[in-house]
């Protein structure tokens, strides 16, 4: 976990903010994060996974923070779910690598990057359709280590996420099922995966500023793609740079910009889904409610 220091200076108090290193976060954050949206409040940035962000979340740490769709139920009384700047999308779901072609996980280890991911609850969601006998150990690994740990035999199976989607096979690893093929089949609907939370004690009329602001650092980074490619490039490690526009490109859409009436849909369908099948808390009945 890496921090920057806050980027706008004329704001003694920059509002903390917690979001993961990958490609879409900081092509999502960038604007904001060095100071060029006008009127924006300033920012200091501390970089985590997402299975360090839900716990954040969980101990109301942050003014905002990105985290998984799967959190919401443990932490909207504490904070609100902004309406933009989070990952939903098609065709950008968790997958489930193997050594093997076809193998079944009946009862077989398998590495996920949070229990309270998203991932990891469209992973709960398709085992309980086509799994009778349920899989086995569960182990929480950084995402970065799960093809490695699946490469060499630690665990049978590994749920991936983000990049993941466009270098396993550099592993030589096999794709048993994508877990937003699975979700879009049975649902028809947009597959969400990250959301950004901000505190709800900032009140509403900050709030409805902070997605304002969200929006303009999206819309400006799809206007200057270049502007950002410094950020996204220092943060995305030894990451290709043709993996991270790819990234860009599948985790950064419409929904990105307004989460709009299927982007709520979804949240709602796979909460309460999951819910129904007891991994998470119920929903309250105005949970998601914006301000």
């Amino acid at each position: 976990m890496t921090e920057s220091p806050a980027t706008q200076d004329a704001n003694p108090n920059p509002l903390q903010i917690a979001y993961s290193p990958c490609p879409n976060d900081t092509f999502v954050f960038d604007a904001w994060a060095h100071g060029r949206v006008p009127g924006a409040p300033g920012l200091d940035v501390t970089f985590a996974d997402i299975d360090i962000t839900n716990s954040m979340a969980e101990r109301g740490e942050f003014d905002i923070l990105k985290v998984s769709y799967a959190v919401l139920p443990w932490v909207l009384d504490e904070y609100a779910l902004l309406p933009c700047g989070g990952a939903l999308g098609r065709g950008c779901g968790p997958l489930v690598l193997t050594r093997e072609a076809g193998v079944d996980l009946t009862g077989k280890t398998v590495a996920v990057p949070s229990e309270k991911s998203t991932a990891y609850l469209l992973f709960r969601l398709w085992a309980a359709d086509t799994l009778s006998g349920g899989v086995g150990e569960i182990v929480v690994l950084p995402f970065d280590q799960i093809m490695p740990a699946v490469r060499d035999g630690k665990v049978d199976a590994g749920l991936v996420i983000h990049e993941a989607r466009f270098t396993y096979q550099n592993y030589g690893l096999n794709c048993l099922a994508d877990m937003g093929e699975h979700w879009e089949r049975t649902t028809g609907l947009p597959i969400p995966l990250g959301a950004i939370i901000a505190k709800r004690s900032l009140g509403a009329e900050r709030l409805r500023q902070l997605a304002d602001t969200v929006r303009t650092s999206v819309r400006m980074a799809w206007d200057d793609p270049e502007a950002s490619r410094p950020y996204v490039r220092e943060h995305a490690q030894e990451m290709d740079p043709a993996v991270a526009d790819q990234h860009i490109g599948l985790y950064v859409n419409e929904f990105t910009a307004d989460l709009g009436e299927n982007g709520y849909a979804a949240i709602r369908g796979l909460l309460t889904r999951a819910a129904a099948e007891g991994l998470v808390p119920p929903l309250a009945p105005n949970a998601l409610t914006f301000d």
